[in-house]
C-alpha cells in the first residue's frame, strides 16, 4: 500500500471550506489556498515564516475533491 503525503486537503464542504490534515491531525479549515499556505506554515511546512508553501508539491500535499484551485 502506497503512503500518503503528509497532508491531506480534503473535498470542499458545502460552504466551499475545506478541512486541513498533518500526519492524520486536523490542523485548520480553509477557505482557499492562501489559507492553506497560513496552516501549513504554522505546522513547519516552510523554511521560515515568510516563506512560500509549494501547495502543488505531490509529495506533500494530496488534494483531494479536486486541486487546489476548487473550493465549493
Amino acid at each position: 500500500m502506497a503512503a500518503h503525503p503528509p497532508v491531506i486537503v480534503h473535498p470542499p464542504s458545502a460552504s466551499g471550506a475545506r478541512r486541513v490534515t498533518v500526519h492524520g491531525q486536523i490542523v485548520g479549515v480553509a477557505h482557499g489556498r492562501g489559507e492553506v499556505a497560513a496552516l501549513l506554515r504554522a505546522a513547519g511546512f516552510a523554511p521560515g515564516p515568510d516563506q512560500a508553501v509549494e501547495l502543488d508539491r505531490p509529495g506533500l500535499i494530496e488534494w483531494r475533491g479536486g486541486d487546489l484551485d476548487t473550493w465549493g
